[in-house]
């Protein structure tokens, strides 16, 4: 891989990762509120895979989004405009962390239900099959949603129209405190796609040039209608949400992952084509781009007024209204 490429896959990793450490540190803080999954770890996968798309290209996400999202192309001023509620954000600030939908980049959002994003990505498969559009779409998801019957279903559809999309299975073991190993016979998802004639294969998830590399091999069926389901092995650092204390996990199995680290991975490899210093001021922009587009969302950007919240949120008919059974805001 070339340097610049490298570079470029670095930089975006990490951009992940910063995002998320400061998502965590706002809700440490009372800064955000509700809750959030963060993919601390797993930022080789969400960026191996999107950058080797193209902007036209669909992407449709889990809960767990905001890698998926910032690897396609979002502003970071605007997605933290989002968590933080403000008008300027995304969806307004009422999609939140787990209903983002950004339109200008094709990202057609993250999803608060399991699997819920498997039919999403394989209906906007199908409509570029019937619209003869040159793209493709690429579903994430994680291991616990290939245990759904959309999951199954989708994969059905995909197979017998011949449509155009990358199924990608996020496994990081766990499906929020389930281990994979306990809810399947085998613990590859991959082999599942076998039983709808579409091909898989396995690839390190924690290594974001062997993600890169093999998914560039594959998006050539892909775009000449061939479904494919790529599964990435790979671990969230975090817990399933901010609230998890991780009981159901070893702290030794975690240090294990830990030393498998995709981002201190490419950092390895770059210090021995690049000197400490040009490293450390990518680091410090990268870190300053996260400072200045949360100053600017916490200090520029406008909380809703409570029509603006509301609006949106009931739908009704003036008949209704008159005969006082419901207050809605007009």
């Amino acid at each position: 891989m070339k340097r610049e490429e490298l570079i470029q896959l670095y930089s975006k990793a990490l951009l992940i990762r910063l995002f998320e450490e400061k998502v965590d540190w706002l809700f440490s803080r009372g800064r955000l509120w509700g809750t959030t999954h963060l993919c601390i770890g797993q930022e080789a996968v969400a960026v191996g895979v999107i950058s080797c798309i193209r902007r036209a290209d669909y992407v449709v996400s889990t809960h767990r989004g905001h890698g998926h999202l910032i690897a396609k192309g979002a502003d970071i001023k605007l997605l933290f405009a989002e968590l933080l509620g403000r008008r300027e954000g995304y969806c307004m600030g009422k999609g939140g962390t787990q209903h983002l939908c950004v339109k200008d980049v094709n990202f057609l959002g993250t999803n608060g239900i399991t699997g819920g994003g498997i039919p999403i990505a394989t209906g906007a498969a199908l409509s570029i099959k019937l619209r003869d559009e040159d793209r493709i779409a690429v579903c994430f998801f994680g291991d616990g949603a290939s245990n759904q019957g959309a999951f199954h279903e989708s994969l059905n559809m995909a197979s017998v129209w011949g449509l155009p999309i990358l199924y990608v299975c996020e496994n990081n073991m766990y499906g929020m405190s389930t281990r994979f190993s306990m809810v399947s016979k085998y613990e590859d998802v991959a082999k599942r796609a076998c039983a709808y004639g579409i091909e898989s294969t396995i690839v390190d998830g924690m290594d974001i040039e062997k993600v890169y590399s093999t998914t560039e091999k594959i998006l050539s069926k892909v775009r000449n209608g061939s479904p494919f389901l790529l599964e990435a092995k790979t671990y969230r650092f975090c817990g399933h949400s901010k609230s998890d204390p991780r009981l159901y996990r070893t702290r030794d199995e975690e240090d294990e992952w830990k030393r498998k680290d995709p981002i201190a991975q490419i950092e390895k490899k770059l210090l021995e084509i690049l000197p400490e210093k040009e490293l450390h001021a990518i680091r410090e922009s990268l870190r300053n781009t996260i400072e200045e587009s949360y100053r600017y969302a916490e200090e520029e950007c406008k909380e809703l007024d409570k029509d603006e919240a509301l609006r949106g949120a009931y739908a009704y008919t003036n008949a209704y209204v008159s005969q006082g059974d419901i207050q809605c805001p007009r």
